[in-house]
């Protein structure tokens, strides 16, 4: 196993449409008993530097080993490649076997066989949510989802065009892409000007 995997995303139209963000409330509430917490730590760790590098990262094993807290060790002892082959497990990240993994960028819901292992409460929270999201416009989560990317995007300077573009090879449906990067733009617009306001003017 090489020192450092190249990770990218996974890419999948439904999943990263109305799949479940590794770093939302129901990943924590429904996956967490089920992937356990290195997993569920190591998917939000990816998530947020696939917001960064959306074409994928490369990740020293023992350093990111150590930065999540489970100790610097590389090779396949590394708990690093050990939680990969846990996710592999559940398709949540493919290995090529020359040192490049896919990773999930989101999470489908737990199936059935998993909601039946989850404490009594849990499964009641579940049945719960399941029957809110029947009421739910089916693009409504992608539509936040989308918004948050592209906000984050823009506050590292690219331009709307880009974040688009980048919404879209992520696998946004055309539609939430150009919402999502036209909502950014002006919410990006209105802070700037809100700091500029709020900045003194230098005396001349």
């Amino acid at each position: 196993m090489p020192a450092t995997l190249t990770i990218t995303p996974w890419p999948d139209p439904l999943l990263d449409t109305l799949g479940h963000d590794p770093r939302s409330l129901y990943v924590e509430k429904f996956w967490l008993p089920t992937l356990g917490p290195t997993a569920v730590l190591l998917l939000r760790h990816l998530a947020s530097r696939f917001d960064e590098s959306p074409a994928g990262v490369e990740l020293p094993v023992a350093d990111t080993s150590q930065a999540l807290g489970l100790g610097q060790r590389d090779g396949n002892s590394s708990p690093i490649v050990r939680t990969l082959t846990r996710l592999s497990q559940f398709d949540l990240a493919c290995d090529d076997g020359r040192g490049t993994v896919a990773v999930r960028r989101n999470l489908p819901p737990i199936n059935r066989r998993h909601v039946r292992r989850l404490p009594a409460s849990l499964q009641v929270a579940h049945a719960e949510w399941a029957e809110a999201k029947l009421a739910e416009p089916p693009l409504a989560t992608a539509r936040r989802r989308a918004r948050q990317v592209a906000f984050t995007l823009l506050e590292q300077g690219d331009d709307a065009d880009h974040v688009e573009r980048v919404l879209f090879a992520t696998g946004f449906h055309p539609s939430v892409c150009h919402d999502a990067a036209r909502w950014a733009y002006q919410r990006h617009r209105e802070a700037m000007e809100a700091a500029a306001a709020a900045t003194p003017e230098t005396a001349a």
